[in-house]
């Protein structure tokens, strides 16, 4: 939780989200759980985990990795953009969103 909490936290502070209100969503796929919250005002709220499974409300912005590719991001040791190009992070959101988000990972 204190590794999402970084890499959401850094990424809610940037300028480029400012304005931005949406549910968020990681899914972890090695420890079965989800991590829902909520990115507005310039932080991120509300982070808690959930089982995973079909009860798990779809979020606005979904990132899917392992613990230990999100330990990785968050201590520097793997950058997003080569996580996300070898296929490690998955990321979906809708297109505005998106390109929204491309302008801060």
């Amino acid at each position: 939780m204190t590794a999402l909490k970084g890499i959401l936290g850094d990424l809610a502070a940037n300028p480029a989200a400012a304005g931005l209100d949406r549910s968020l969503s990681c899914r972890l796929t090695d420890l079965e759980q989800v991590v829902l919250g909520r990115l507005s005002s310039g932080a991120v709220r509300d982070l808690h985990a959930v089982e995973d499974g079909a009860g798990v409300p779809k979020a606005d912005i979904r990132l899917t990795m392992t613990s230990d590719d999100l330990v990785s991001l968050t201590n520097g040791q793997l950058s997003f953009g080569s996580a996300w190009a070898g296929g490690r992070v998955k990321l979906e959101a809708g297109l505005r969103d998106l390109l929204r988000l491309r302008k801060l990972l």
